[in-house]
């Protein structure tokens, strides 16, 4: 009778039983990965702050800036969010940004347009993360299992709601209504809802520290949607206009570091072409700034006409050549106007100087 050999082979389920094991020891890691971020989340007003809140040194806080930032923040303590309403160029970012910055929590940011998408503000599963088991049963078969788990990653929107933080949401009137539904039962109810997660984690209860501050032009502008009334409802709209003149004056002097005498002549100018403009494109407090700049970056090099620096600044809005023949005009209308009034007050004829 022939003797029978054990057929050697692996031990069935080792490798399995060795991939558990490893799991096993790895899930302390992951813990330990958990912990960390929460205990950034709990210290993000120190550490994280350096970096998330915007520096903004620059900001002048004349009397004028100084009530309205005070009305501002008097709305953010008594809960609601705000949303600072103006042309272009007024000013609304920087004061949101100000405001921002005095709540003293790490602020958030959020830049959008047309396109954006409440997954954009929200979040989403936007990576796919593929775990290979393999089982040698019999020494020359393989079993192969792929394991798919989808990774969630959250948006700015769900970050600052989880964690606290000072949300500053620039251009949100240009956002399409549908994308900002989302922000209805934060106000409201405080609860944020992930609508591609199931079960309790579709759910995000808003920290109380969450702050809103949102910026959006008038409704006059090109590419700007009115909110849904739903949402009106729910929030302070605070319109701003352009800054007075001296606080102007101010900005200029302290943004581009210009001698006062050209920071009041840029402003002059500027302001006077805005009355001559639609509102659409009427040059704001940021137009003055530019040719500050330029002023400056060029000073004892060589004189500056300041008919061409003007025109070259509001050229941006401009669709076409004759378009831009028509703003040309209105520069030099506003600089002769200036000259007059200047002769004028020294008691100088036009003419005679």
């Amino acid at each position: 009778m022939r003797s029978q050999v054990p057929f050697s082979r692996k031990a069935r389920g080792k490798s399995v039983q060795q991939q558990k094991t490893e799991r096993i020891a790895e899930k302390p890691a992951e813990r330990e990965t958990e912990k960390a971020k929460k205990d950034i989340s709990e210290t993000a007003g120190s550490g994280e702050s350096r970096y998330i809140i915007p520096q903004n040194e620059n900001f002048v806080n004349t009397a004028v800036v100084d009530e309205l930032t005070t009305r501002v923040e008097s709305w953010i303590k008594a809960g609601y969010p705000v949303h600072l309403i103006g042309p272009t160029g007024c000013g609304k970012t920087s004061l949101a940004l100000h405001v921002a910055k005095r709540i003293g929590r790490p602020v958030v940011w959020i830049n959008r347009d047309e396109a954006i998408t409440t997954k954009d503000l929200v979040g989403g599963y936007f990576q796919v993360k593929k775990e290979t088991l393999v089982d040698n049963f019999v020494h020359n078969v393989s079993k192969k299992t792929d394991i798919i788990n989808p990774e969630w990653a959250d948006n700015p929107l769900t970050t600052a709601c989880r964690n606290g933080y000072t949300l500053v949401y620039n251009e949100f009137s240009r956002t399409r209504p549908i994308a900002n539904n989302v922000f209805l039962s934060i106000f409201e109810e405080g609860i944020l809802e992930l609508p591609a997660k199931n079960g309790q984690d579709r759910y995000v209860m808003v920290n109380p520290e969450f702050r809103a501050i949102l910026t959006s032009n008038s409704v006059e502008y090109s590419g700007v949607h009115r909110p849904q009334d739903a949402l009106l409802d729910r929030i302070i709209s605070i319109h701003m206009d352009y800054y007075d003149f001296e606080t102007e004056v101010d900005i200029v002097c302290k943004q581009t570091g210009v001698r006062e005498e050209d920071a009041r002549r840029i402003v002059t100018v500027v302001r006077k072409i805005r009355e001559k403009m639609e509102l659409a494109l009427k040059p704001g407090t940021r137009a003055c700034i530019m040719a500050g700049r330029f002023l400056k970056t060029l000073e004892n090099e060589k004189e500056v006409p300041l008919e061409q620096l003007l025109t070259d600044v509001i050229a941006a809005k401009v669709s076409s050549y004759q378009d831009l023949e028509i703003k040309q005009k209105i520069v030099k209308e506003a600089l002769a106007e200036i000259e007059k009034n200047s002769l004028s007050q020294k008691g100088v004829q036009p003419g005679e100087a």
